[in-house]
């Protein structure tokens, strides 16, 4: 699509298509880490449209010099790429009073080899003016900062696992094949088990002791349980590698609930939604 987009706009400019201007007065700003370049065009029936450029900084104060300019130039409305997070401080300071479009950058993508930090601004808001620039899908606020929770807790979430399977890991590679018995290797009575294990000076294991620690239905099971750990072979450096991780993994659940709260309190407003989504 950006190719045809590309294909429009220099079959306008060299005036053999004419579309109809969506936006009379607009914004095209091309956006970097420390730095954003703005553009913008007033168009007047019968008259050549006016361009301004500026430059200005990213920090705060920038910006806001940058939204001043926007609105003495009568210029609410605003293009520019989802450049990774650059545009995020932009957008934030803007998004009150500005019609702030985000584009993908695959549809603002200028020509190969005819690129600087100007003409990718006038680009967007060539672009943007005829009105073929389709626009990201930006939440409000409250929202996006939801969703910054809910995507913090699912990359937790992958490290618990990854934690999880290198505990596994770290008993078979000691010659315990617990898991071979117990369905659940992180439960209260395969924990029990593995304290025990990590807490002896030498590879030893008295039966009695190991079978007072099984609860429940794996009581049935201790000879099994037994046979599935006889003849460990653990090490103090892999008994220690393995408190770690198991501190990494009541670390990395214990943050999970805090943001289970948050997330509680955030989605208070939205409850009507939440249940109509879980019905």
């Amino acid at each position: 699509m950006w190719w045809n987009s590309q294909w429009l706009l220099y079959l306008i400019l060299k005036g053999a298509l004419t579309m109809k201007v969506v936006y009379q007065t607009c914004c095209g700003v091309d956006v970097h880490k420390s730095f954003l370049v703005a553009t913008i065009i007033k168009t007047s029936s019968g008259i050549e449209p006016s361009y301004q450029k500026k430059r200005f900084s990213t920090f705060n104060n920038s910006i806001l010099q940058f939204k001043d300019w926007l609105m003495k130039n009568q210029c609410r409305d605003v293009c520019m790429e989802s450049t990774g997070k650059y545009w995020v401080p932009v957008f934030n300071l803007l998004e009150d009073e500005i019609n702030v479009t985000i584009a993908n950058p695959k549809w603002v993508k200028a020509v190969k080899g005819n690129k600087d930090d100007t003409k990718d601004s006038r680009w967007i808001r060539d672009l943007f003016r005829l009105g073929l620039v389709p626009g990201s899908y930006i939440p409000c606020k409250p929202i996006r900062i939801l969703r910054e929770f809910t995507r913090y807790r699912y990359k937790l979430t992958s490290c618990r696992t990854s934690e999880k399977n290198r505990y596994q890991n770290a008993l078979t590679v000691c010659n315990v094949a617990l898991d071979s018995v117990v369905s659940d290797i992180f439960g209260k009575s395969a924990t029990s088990v593995i304290d025990y294990l990590i807490g002896q000076s030498d590879n030893s294991i008295n039966h009695e002791e190991i079978a007072s620690r099984l609860l429940r239905s794996l009581k049935k099971k201790s000879d099994s349980v037994i046979e599935s750990i006889e003849g460990y072979q653990m090490t103090d450096s892999q008994k220690y590698r393995m408190r770690l991780v198991r501190a990494h993994l009541d670390y990395i659940t214990s943050t999970i609930n805090d943001i289970d709260t948050m997330l509680d309190s955030l989605v208070t407003p939205y409850e009507n939604a939440v249940q109509l989504l879980c019905t």
